[in-house]
């Protein structure tokens, strides 16, 4: 119905759905829910002439390609008596030089330096009278390198729309393309009383549609026992005897501060280690996840000894057919993290064994199915159940790993060296690790709170060590040692 178009004709309302509306009841002054980055790119073709920076054009860059995700132009309005899940609609006024923005370390800058400036920005909450994204670009990095922070709500992107949204802003080519875009048509909010009616009717004609699937099930039994067999198999690998998640220094409360590191490892040195020992990429990265982390929880003092810690790995369900669709549209599984082991070849197979059980007993189908229950739930049902999963007892930190492109892409020029991504923290979840694959490498991005992780460079050492350590086998397996 009201809907901000180019040049377009109007349709029904663009609203949140109940996984998008889930990041808004879970944010607070001490925990921000927007994801992000840092990239770090070469910069010479950044400044002008004399050494100024270009800002203007990097903010028509940015202006020009807007169309393609329209969000982006979007702010967020509340249904009256919060009887519906907040619509997006169009900022009448939207200013790009509020969401493009410049800043600068004192030159020369080090990656140290850039990490806090990261971590600060970061902590900061999006402001929601606003389109919920923001870009920073940093001058004075050593080298005379220019870097990009970028911050979009958790409500707007997942990992995989959050890695489409970046193709879109940045070039496979050197050469950036400038090309006017569509003229863009404001459409006015609709009025309080017809939003508050649409959404309860809306609301109330819902279920009438889980009726008809019912029924359409019914119609075919052994299609409805079939599918009903493989959810219940799903759902009750979520809930096993082994549950919750051991209690430990990383599940504690979390302030408002931030810390933020970047690490870097070889693709080609994961691919090595799976050619040894078999198992996915994904296998491999959470192994030696897994073996960073009992570094550091042995170097905290804890007692780790036939420890499984639980990671909770976002998995995308976004197909082809939905690229460039903003919105959330993930599953989840909970994977074991044998921190207990000490050998890295034996902690690799446990993570084999655990992914391929899981798998097997489709447990992202189950998480799947509980989340589509709650686009049925209402508005204050779900802000109950996202205040929850702030106290949840089922993992101890989120592992995300998203693919990104293996050839370089480029802004106003220059070419993206690195791009280390960022995950929210929750009220007890003390540390977020996203991977994102670019170029060649993994680059692993470890956003955690300030005053549980102190020892922050230790996690980024030991996890090195731990991928080093997977290597050393993996060559010594094939017959190359010293490679």
């Amino acid at each position: 119905m009201y809907r901000g178009r180019y040049d377009a004709e109007m349709s029904s309302y663009d609203r949140l759905s109940s996984l998008d509306a889930s990041f808004l009841h879970l944010e607070s002054l001490e925990t921000p829910m927007h994801v992000g980055a840092v990239s770090i790119f070469e910069g010479e073709s950044f400044f002008d002439s004399t050494g100024r920076f270009q800002l203007a054009a990097a903010r028509r860059l940015v202006a020009s390609r807007l169309h393609l995700i329209p969000r982006f132009r979007k702010i967020l309005k509340p249904v009256p008596l919060n009887q519906g899940r907040p619509i997006w609609v169009d900022d009448p006024r939207f200013d790009i030089a509020y969401h493009v923005r410049l800043t600068a370390l004192p030159s020369p800058g080090t990656r140290e330096q850039l990490m806090t400036l990261t971590a600060r920005v970061q902590s900061q909450l999006l402001d929601r009278s606003r389109p919920l994204w923001e870009l920073w670009f940093v001058e004075g990095l050593e080298e005379g390198r220019v870097a990009l922070i970028q911050k979009t709500h958790h409500a707007l992107v997942d990992g995989v729309s959050g890695v489409d949204v970046a193709t879109v802003l940045l070039d496979f080519q050197p050469e950036p393309a400038f090309r006017p875009p569509p003229r863009w048509i404001v459409e006015p909010p609709p009025a309080e009383l017809r939003l508050l009616a649409d959404s309860v009717w809306e609301r109330a004609t819902e279920p009438a549609e889980i009726v008809r699937s019912l029924r359409a099930g019914l119609r075919g039994p052994s299609n409805a026992l079939e599918n009903t067999t493989r959810i219940a198999r799903s759902v009750s690998s979520l809930f096993g005897t082994d549950a919750l998640a051991p209690r430990t220094s990383l599940n504690a409360s979390v302030g408002r501060n931030r810390l933020f590191d970047g690490v870097t490892i070889s693709f080609d040195d994961v691919h090595r280690v799976r050619q040894a020992f078999g198992g996915t990429i994904n296998d491999v990265i959470l192994a030696g996840v897994s073996g960073g982390l009992r570094d550091l929880l042995e170097a905290r003092g804890e007692p780790i000894d036939g420890m499984t810690l639980k990671a909770f790995c976002p998995v995308s369900v976004r197909d082809d057919t939905e690229r460039m669709q903003l919105g959330n549209r993930v599953s989840a599984m909970f994977v074991p993290l044998p921190v207990g082991l000490p050998d890295p070849v034996e902690r690799l197979e446990a993570v084999r064994n655990a992914t391929f059980d899981l798998k097997e007993r489709e447990q992202a189908v189950g998480a799947s199915f509980l989340l589509d229950l709650t686009h049925y739930a209402a508005p204050t049902l779900l802000g109950l159940g996202a205040r929850l999963a702030h106290r949840q007892p089922f993992f101890n930190l989120v592992v995300t790993n998203v693919p990104g492109p293996q050839v370089p892409l480029y802004c106003m020029g220059g070419r993206m060296l690195e791009a280390f991504p960022v995950v929210p923290l929750t009220k007890n979840l003390s540390i977020g690790i996203a991977i994102l694959s670019y170029c060649g490498n993994l680059h692993i991005g470890l956003f955690v709170d300030r005053d549980t992780f102190p020892d922050l460079p230790v996690l980024s050492s030991a996890l090195e060590n731990s991928f080093g350590e997977l290597l050393k086998r993996a060559e010594e397996q094939l017959g190359e040692p010293g490679r």
